[in-house]
C-alpha cells in the first residue's frame, strides 16, 4: 500500500482553480519531484496536503486515513512534515532551540510538567536536547558545536534552509515535503543539497516529496518525477521520460510557432 495516496484532488481560489483532479501517489523510501512552471499549483498542493488549505473534493489519504481538512499540528502529529519555500525560522531563538522547539509534538509531560519542573519533564527536556543535536549533527559542521548556540538570524542563506529541514526532521516524520529547498543557492550549495535530500532517504529512512526548478537536483534525486501545469497533473515517470514529454516541454516553453508564423 502507498504510504501517500491523492485522488481527484481539487482546491479553488476564486475564479483560479489552483488543484483541478490531481492524481498522486508515494510509496515508503521514494523520493519524487512535483515540477512545473510558475502558477502551476505545486505549492498549493503541498499547502493543501499538509491542511494549511481545506480541499475542496478529493481524498488525500497518509497511510490509510483520510487527513483532508485536518488542520496542520494534526498532520505533523500523524507523521508529515514540511518546509516552506521562503524559510520561516524563529529568528532570535538558538539553532539548537529551533530543532529543540519542533519535538514538542512528540512530548508527554505537558504545561503542567513544564510549570512544575517535574523529574519527568527535566528528562524529557535533556532528551529532547540530545535528539536536537544529534539531528543537527546530520548537516555536518554547518549546524553543529558553536552554531548549537547561535541565533538563528546569524546564519547565512543557506545554513538557514538546512536549518528549516532540521526542524522538520525534529518532529519524526515518515514523509518530509521541500519546498524549492535549493532556491538562491549558488551552484556549490546545490550539489551539497542534492547529497542531502538523497542522505535523508538512505540514511535516515525518510520519504521525500521535492518541489523543486533545478531540474539537475530533480534528475539527481528523483525515482519518480511528476508535472503539474495550471493545477492538472500532465506527466508522471521517470526524468528522462517526462523531460523528453511533448507536452512538458511545451508547459515550459511554450507552443512551437506554426510554419509560416515565424
Amino acid at each position: 500500500m502507498s504510504m501517500l495516496v491523492i485522488s481527484e484532488l481539487r482546491k479553488g481560489f476564486g475564479g483560479v482553480q489552483a488543484l483541478d483532479g490531481v492524481n498522486f501517489h508515494i510509496d515508503k523510501g521514494e523520493i519524487v519531484s512535483v515540477i512545473g512552471p510558475n502558477g502551476a499549483g505545486k505549492t498549493s498542493f503541498f499547502n493543501t496536503i499538509t491542511g494549511y488549505f481545506p480541499p475542496d473534493s478529493g481524498l488525500i489519504a497518509f497511510n490509510g486515513l483520510d487527513i483532508g481538512g485536518h488542520r496542520p499540528h494534526e498532520i505533523t502529529e500523524l507523521g508529515i512534515a514540511r518546509t516552506f519555500q521562503n524559510v520561516r525560522l524563529f529568528p532570535n531563538m538558538t539553532v539548537l532551540e529551533n530543532v529543540m522547539v519542533a519535538q514538542n509534538c512528540r512530548t508527554t509531560t505537558g504545561v503542567f510538567g513544564s510549570l512544575l519542573n517535574t523529574p519527568g519533564f527535566r528528562r524529557e527536556e535533556a532528551e529532547i536536547e540530545e535528539r536536537g543535536k544529534e539531528i543537527l549533527s546530520f548537516f555536518g559542521q554547518r549546524l553543529k558545536g558553536y552554531r548549537w548556540d547561535q541565533p538563528a538570524y546569524v546564519l547565512s542563506y543557506a545554513n538557514r534552509r538546512r536549518l528549516e529541514i532540521a526542524r522538520a526532521m525534529a518532529t519524526l516524520p515518515e514523509l518530509i515535503l521541500l519546498d524549492e529547498p535549493t532556491a538562491g543557492m549558488n551552484p556549490r550549495e546545490t550539489a551539497e543539497m542534492t547529497q542531502l535530500i538523497n542522505r535523508l532517504r538512505d540514511e535516515r529512512g525518510l520519504t521525500v516529496v521535492v518541489i523543486e526548478h533545478e531540474m539537475r537536483v530533480v534528475r539527481d534525486v528523483s525515482d519518480r518525477v511528476v508535472v503539474l501545469d495550471h493545477g492538472v497533473k500532465i506527466a508522471e515517470g521517470d526524468y528522462e521520460t517526462v523531460s523528453n514529454d511533448p507536452d512538458v516541454i511545451e508547459a515550459y516553453l511554450g507552443r512551437p510557432a506554426e510554419a509560416g508564423n515565424a
